[in-house]
């Protein structure tokens, strides 16, 4: 028989060395299981070496892409705890993707189950709401096509119609004020003061983001709004979704509302059918 190795079992080593290259660069393993070149031969320091600029320069890369992502978060814990905070995610919830743009989604559980975070319970909804400005930035484009919007007034066929959302849609009901803080961090309105004292003050907002054009936006909206909205990206009838937020405001307006919302390049047209999923920021890291 051949004393060379058979193409099964080469494919089995490399996948193993795959393996454990992985897992010295996101996590704690003994890199001197990797190959026999790192225990042994005139390569093992250089192979060490090699590995260990591997596996900082990935820790260095994670800051970087956590900080852009969250901006905000970071002057919160300030660079001292935002640094390990992205190093640890890194090792726990290792990009599943190439695009590192879409790695980060964890970073609100993380801070939500950080015991060393607890007297910030904010943190948690600011990083929330970060994220779905980083991916609304991103999101499947929505075509604006107003005139649909004349399916709303339709007659008995308005009852089919439903209205259609712009990229990024994300709500969120806070107990924080967490638009003001974020806004107030990102040099908008309101003030740090202003932001500050709601903060205090335990004032909770209604969160929105959407993207208008190439720009995400973010606001604070009616517990009424919230309702409508969440009820929309649910797949409710137009007709279901006011129905709820009437009863979480009866005096609602949706007239209103719409003309605010196309205005603002939230709604950007009709159509009929149950409400389709705009783009709801991901979970995944």
């Amino acid at each position: 028989m051949s004393s060379y190795p058979n193409s099964h079992s080469l494919a089995q080593d490399l996948t193993q060395e795959q393996h454990g290259l992985l897992a010295a660069l996101f996590g704690d393993a003994d890199e001197a299981a990797l190959w026999p070149c790192l225990q042994a031969g005139s390569y093992s320091a250089l192979a060490r070496r090699g590995l260990l600029a591997y596996q900082s320069n990935g820790l260095a890369l994670a800051e970087r892409v956590l900080g852009a992502a969250y901006p905000v978060l970071a002057q919160l814990i300030g660079d001292e705890s935002f640094s390990p905070l992205a190093r640890h995610v890194w090792r726990q919830q290792p990009p599943q993707r190439g695009d590192l743009a879409c790695w980060g989604a964890g970073v609100a559980a993380f801070i939500e189950a950080a015991p060393q975070l607890a007297n910030e319970p904010f943190l948690a909804d600011v990083a929330r709401v970060e994220w779905a400005l980083h991916r609304a930035a991103t999101a499947a484009d929505v075509q604006p096509d107003l005139p649909s919007l004349a399916l709303l007034s339709d007659g008995d066929e308005a009852n089919a119609a439903t209205v259609t959302l712009a990229a990024g849609v994300f709500v969120l009901a806070s107990p924080w004020p967490v638009v003001s803080i974020v806004n107030a961090h990102l040099g908008r309105e309101p003030t740090m003061e202003q932001a500050a004292e709601r903060l205090q003050s335990a004032v909770g907002e209604h969160a929105l983001v959407w993207r208008h054009g190439f720009k995400p936006r973010l606001r604070s909206i009616s517990a009424a709004e919230h309702v409508l909205l969440a009820a929309l990206q649910a797949r409710c009838s137009l007709d279901d979704a006011l129905q709820q937020a009437l009863v979480a405001s009866p005096g609602f307006d949706f007239g209103i509302w719409l003309a605010e919302s196309v205005t603002m390049g939230l709604v950007v047209g009709a159509h009929f059918g149950a409400h389709t999923l705009n783009n709801k920021p991901e979970e995944s890291s």
